[in-house]
């Protein structure tokens, strides 16, 4: 339904996941008898979750301990894992930066140029440790880098930006073509971001594995204020799962959905596959885990931009092991820790065994789901309203 904002223009209305509700169903299941798995390109994966290509959250090691739980530990090549040898300097002096000069040095710290055989010698690293290797370049770079990575064994190629499409118009330098490099690639690609259904369908039919969902409404980005981009992230899913059937209809070709962003807790990642998602990929909540590089501290790939940054160092007090947000037991009551076992809760509850059979559960818009008879933890400052 559209929304006249004005008599020259109307508008879509849009929602968010504290807009709305999963309503369950006629029957209950046991959690043990639901299956969380998906499969990207030929891997079947146990847990639908990737962690964001951060570096205040994925580091070699931390990929390494994510993808031993089941789940994809992304890394950003050109992040400071890229850039340093001696990367953990670096990350202990972002955590100790004022935040009136955090942007200011975390411009110059990214203003080391990216060094190829550091970003190969990194996929070597999760490499050895016998698990899939992912890892993320923007389009801007992807051709200059993409064969090196892959020699070193890289498995899973992320090509991401704020927004990308599949038809990006320059006067200045050739623009990639997505559909082309895709199809030359040996490596399952995925894509993104976006926040439409048109954009969806474009990156799909590009042949990529996945694409990401999301513009702007992670917990440290801020491109929905710089730039005034972006769409609620409920509606933004259900458009490209839209988009999927569509692809899927015109081609006989399953592409996957990955909610990108605006997840806090379980209930959060539960609504997102409700939506229609396929996975998730998360950065805030895995930035407090104790393991996590960015000790205690939460950034975005474009927090350090030259010349307009669009996100912010944010803390993300370090609170429970890798282990115990991903898959428990939870110690707090927040919905913040074991976030798989949420997930899985949250299909039992409502009567689905899959990913896929979750994807068709019925949602609700339910602005009151956050506030109604919660007066008691808002005015203590616990469960839900922390």
């Amino acid at each position: 339904m559209e929304i006249e904002i004005g008599r020259g223009k109307k508008a879509r209305r849009a929602y968010g996941f504290d807009d709305i509700a999963i309503v369950p169903s006629r029957r209950t299941r046991d959690a043990e008898d639901v299956d969380i798995g998906w499969k990207l390109g030929p891997y079947l994966v146990e847990l639908p979750l990737l962690a964001s290509a951060m570096d205040g959250v994925v580091s070699p090691d931390t990929a390494i301990a994510l993808a031993r739980m089941g789940g994809l530990g992304v890394l950003n090549l050109e992040g400071i894992w890229g850039r340093y040898a001696d990367a953990d300097r670096l990350l202990e002096e972002i955590a100790t930066l004022d935040k009136v000069e955090a942007t200011r040095r975390m411009q110059e710290i990214y203003a080391e140029p990216v060094k190829p055989e550091l970003m190969a010698q990194r996929i070597r690293e999760i490499k050895a440790a016998g698990v899939l290797a992912v890892a993320s370049l923007t389009p801007q770079r992807v051709r200059e880098h993409y064969e090196l990575v892959l020699e070193a064994g890289l498995d899973i190629l992320v090509i991401q930006g704020t927004v990308v499409s599949a038809e990006h118009v320059s006067t200045v330098v050739e623009p990639l073509n997505l559909k082309e490099f895709i199809a030359a690639l040996p490596v399952p690609v995925v894509v993104g971001g976006c926040a439409s259904y048109q954009t969806a369908l474009h990156l799909m039919r590009t042949g990529a594995a996945a694409v990401l969902v999301g513009v702007g409404p992670g917990a440290a980005c801020t491109t929905r204020g710089v730039l005034g981009v972006g769409v609620p992230q409920a509606t933004a899913i259900a458009d490209a799962a839209a988009a999927r059937i569509q692809h899927l209809l015109e081609t006989g070709n399953y592409c996957n959905v990955i909610a990108d962003g605006g997840m806090r807790t379980g209930g959060d990642i539960a609504k997102a596959i409700a939506c229609g998602a396929d996975a998730v990929m998360i950065g805030s909540p895995l930035a407090r885990a104790h393991e996590a590089p960015g000790r205690g501290y939460h950034w975005g790939m474009a927090t350090f931009h030259p010349s307009l940054p669009r996100g912010a160092r944010v803390q993300t007090p370090q609170v429970a092991s890798l282990s115990e947000v991903v898959l428990g037991p939870a110690r707090e009551n927040d919905g913040t820790l074991n976030l798989m076992g949420a997930l899985r809760t949250s299909m039992a509850t409502c009567g689905y065994e899959t990913i896929h059979e979750f994807q068709k559960a019925e949602i609700m818009f339910a602005p009151a789901l956050q506030t109604e008879g919660k007066r008691l933890q808002r005015e203590q400052s616990i469960g839900m309203s922390r």
